[in-house]
């Protein structure tokens, strides 16, 4: 489970990252990343939000896609140069993607950033 800390919950810093960040995008889903080493913000670290729209799926379909997401992304944190938002945005693919391939997708996203170094 992603910690209580590295969560984004608050509207302002998904648009922050959705609008001032670089993004990268996949066939299964859209990484936006804003490094905010200069400036404030609210809470210690690195946090990741979410976003699964109704045209992923139905409520079940969503919550297991944004489970995986979750999981995956807890193992990039420590990954993520300084402080920044992170947000993942699953698109309808991922809903019959497999854990292995979102794997793959938020790797090579966060690859494409350059907000973590390419496994060799």
């Amino acid at each position: 489970m992603l910690p209580r800390s590295a969560r984004l919950t608050e509207s302002l810093g998904f648009r922050q990252a959705v609008r001032r960040g670089r993004r990268a995008g996949t066939r299964t889903l859209v990484v936006h990343w804003w490094r905010a080493d200069s400036e404030p913000l609210t809470g210690p670290g690195t946090r990741a939000g979410f976003v699964v729209s109704k045209a992923v799926g139905n409520a079940v379909v969503r919550n297991r896609v944004q489970r995986r997401l979750r999981h995956l992304t807890r193992e990039h944190l420590t990954e993520l140069p300084g402080r920044g938002i992170l947000v993942v945005r699953a698109n309808p693919a991922a809903a019959e993607a497999s854990y292995e391939e979102l794997g793959r997708d938020l790797t090579k996203g966060l690859e494409r950033l350059g907000a973590v170094e390419a496994a060799s």
